[in-house]
């Protein structure tokens, strides 16, 4: 099951979208799902919440599942940090896996590393007591990187045991075996909390407009550059539709999350509605919000009046 945040309540009801209360462990970037559909046969208890960023990935992680009858899996793509952030209860998670990490190796991009001092007191407000962390990875200098931020945060125990035979299964690991690499692990066993609340993602109801006039015929379309606290969006394009009106294809990153959404400029039963489309359960962010207000804007700037604004 892959789960969609705009149809979905934060943190997430294990009842709701497990069916049931369980256990919730995490694995940040899934890949393929080999390595996620062997811990769900070797723990049926678990509720295991898969994340990864690439869609391709995401793909062949759900064919697994269903092909393999996996039904303890729920599967998000987008980054780790939203997921944690935003789809994890404070305190409920048990365990939290990662498996071959991009070490981004060279020093310039050090600080795109998930395992940084930042990422481990952020996390341990979403573990359980005694809960962990296990890392298996290649790359030795990111190994002692991350015991390093651990250690840094107050908040961590670390211990580095050899990696368990069934993490070393995964796509990487079995090509990288027969280069003759070595591996290298680590438990970060949770000892501590940061006292810094990390609440979920402030969302909204509504982002549209009712407005009054006729639409402009646009011939061409600039690309428009909004930016605001703690984000960008773009309004990238405009294509008419069937129903007389335009969608606007919109760009939005915020922090941890980012969207492509579609605006839209239509026609309906109460006037001119401009706002966003429901198409692909966006989330209504700051960051729509203030898309919307731009596109509204610039239509009033074209001669239309706004009756009626909700955002």
């Amino acid at each position: 099951m892959l789960l969609r945040p705009g149809t979905l309540n934060f943190p997430l009801s294990p009842a709701e979208v497990w069916g049931r209360e369980g256990e919730l462990v995490l694995e940040v970037g899934h890949g393929d799902g080999r390595f996620t559909a062997e811990i769900a046969r070797r723990h049926p208890g678990w509720n295991i919440l898969g994340v990864e960023v690439s869609a391709a990935s995401v793909a062949r992680a759900l064919k697994r599942m269903r092909r393999e009858g996996v039904t303890s899996v729920r599967l998000y793509h987008g980054e780790a940090a939203f997921a944690l952030r935003n789809l994890v209860a404070p305190r409920s998670l048990s365990r939290v896996y990662v498996n071959f990490p991009d070490p981004w190796p060279k020093a310039k991009h050090e600080e795109n590393r998930l395992l940084q001092r930042s990422f481990f007191r952020r996390l341990s407000t979403r573990l359980a007591g005694g809960g962990a962390l296990l890392l298996t990875t290649d790359h030795e200098e990111y190994w002692r990187f991350a015991q390093a931020e651990a250690r840094a945060s107050g908040l961590f125990a670390v211990e580095t045991p050899p990696p368990p035979e069934h993490h070393l299964q995964t796509k990487y690991a079995l090509k990288w075996k027969e280069q003759g690499r070595d591996f290298y692990h680590a438990v970060f066993t949770k000892t501590g909390e940061d006292p810094q609340p990390w609440p979920v993602l402030e969302r909204f109801e509504m982002a549209h407009a009712l407005m009054s006039g006729t639409l402009p015929e646009l011939t061409s379309f600039d690309k428009q550059i909004i930016r605001f606290d703690g984000g960008t969006a773009v309004l990238l394009e405009a294509t008419r539709d069937l129903g007389g009106g335009y969608f606007f294809l919109t760009h939005v990153e915020e922090e941890d999350l980012t969207q492509d959404v579609l605006l839209e400029a239509r026609p309906s039963a109460r006037g001119l509605y401009v706002g966003i489309s429901r198409f692909g359960a966006p989330l209504v962010t700051k960051g729509v919000q203030q898309a919307v207000a731009w596109l509204v804007g610039w239509l009033e700037g074209q001669g239309l009046e706004t009756v009626q604004r909700s955002y």
